[in-house]
């Protein structure tokens, strides 16, 4: 195959190189997937408002995230199971994400533990919080991240139970991976996949086994996972994890302009609007779908962050022209790292930055600051009732 030239080129790699059930776990959707695919393929009915004979020089697209100076409005968004797309495939990721400039979210369902990635790392990187029933657990999680130097908390709100992934359950996957006939089948199928995690000690969830009490290994974590996640989280909640943290915090999977008021009444410093990639509530509105909404709900009172169908750099122009301060990708970088590891994830960020720099001057703008409405032709398509 030549060299891949778009996200999409690295979907199909990382498609050959990991095993079916890993690659099925980050490309999936719930129940109809019609909400995961409405995801990305919303974008399309945005139009940009092209621009000529405009000065096209010196462009940036230099912003800021909570503050914080990244090179692109992007961060790499928080994703389970990273470390089985790639052996180490968070420190891997946060490397690339390093030396880009863009911030790395560790997931609480990583298989890297925080400490791990500190050790690997220079810079701080961002922990993305499950609140879950055990507190005790919860807080000790909070103070490890403070003691790694992490430099924002992303509360994820919307797991309080899972979405039925239709081919999770086909696949058997279960956290942790239950190995049958039919996976250790699709593990034997990629050598090259297999030779790599026979050379890390790190197959388990860094994050909880060892630090949760009763759970020493694999077999204990997956009883203690089933009961874990919280049906009574509420806007409550927030207020002792901002007091225990005590430092940024981002609130991630607002869908409603109720909630994004809700959200702003805690004090956060972000919201994300996100459907959780389509994972969770399946025939919901896609996130670009639901941006406007949001956005004029919150207002200037808050920093709004986009997730969700981002393949482009040109899908990223569309969320800022919408009013997004920044975006976040999941699974583009995932296909990255499971297509190459740590160059792989550095090769779609360039991707990224190359699509997003060459369309922003097209529409003949210069600095990513500057994007907004007025470079989309039909910038009500996703009128807000």
């Amino acid at each position: 195959m030549s060299k891949p030239c778009t996200i999409h080129d690295y979907q199909q790699l990382a498609r050959r190189r990991v095993p079916r059930m890993f690659y099925d776990y980050a490309d999936s959707g719930s129940w109809s997937e019609s909400t995961y695919r409405a995801n990305e393929a919303d974008f399309d009915r945005l139009k940009f408002r092209q621009r000529v004979a405009v000065d096209m020089t010196n462009r940036t697209t230099q912003t800021t995230m909570i503050g914080q100076t990244v090179a692109m409005p992007v961060a790499l968004a928080p994703t389970g199971l990273t470390g089985m797309q790639w052996a180490d495939g968070e420190i891997k990721a946060a490397r690339a994400a390093e030396q880009f400039g863009v911030p790395f979210t560790l997931s609480t369902m990583s298989i890297c533990s925080i400490e791990d990635i500190a050790a690997h790392t220079s810079k701080p990187f961002w922990f993305q919080l499950y609140v879950m029933r055990d507190r005790d657990f919860i807080g000790r999680l909070i103070d490890r991240a403070k003691a790694a130097g992490c430099s924002a908390l992303v509360i994820t709100l919307d797991l309080q139970i899972l979405g039925q992934r239709h081919k999770d359950l086909r696949n058997g996957l279960s956290a942790p991976p239950k190995f049958t006939l039919n996976s250790m089948l699709q593990l034997m199928s990629k050598p090259a996949w297999g030779l790599r995690m026979l050379g890390t000690k790190r197959h388990g969830f860094g994050n909880i086994v060892g630090h949760v009490s009763g759970v020493a290994d694999l077999s204990s974590l997956s009883e203690w996972t089933a009961k874990q996640f919280d049906p009574k989280l509420s806007w409550d909640d927030i207020a002792w994890i901002k007091e225990r943290w005590g430092g940024p915090v981002i609130l991630k999977g607002i869908m409603d302009p109720e909630d994004a008021k809700s959200a702003v009444k805690t004090g956060a410093d972000a919201i994300i609007v996100s459907n959780h990639g389509g994972r969770q509530l399946d025939g919901a509105p896609s996130s670009i779908e639901a941006l406007p909404a949001i956005l004029d709900a919150v207002g200037n009172d808050i920093e709004v962050h986009f997730d969700g169908g981002i393949r482009s750099g040109q899908q990223i122009l569309k969320a800022i022209a919408l009013g997004a301060k920044s975006t976040y990708i999941g699974r583009a970088f995932l296909y990255g790292l499971g297509a190459a590891g740590e160059r792989g994830v550095t090769d779609v960020l360039n991707i990224l930055h190359k699509e997003l720099d060459i369309s922003m001057a097209l529409c003949g703008e210069r600095d990513i600051r500057n994007v907004g409405l007025h470079n989309l032709v039909n910038p009500g398509v996703f009128s807000v009732e």
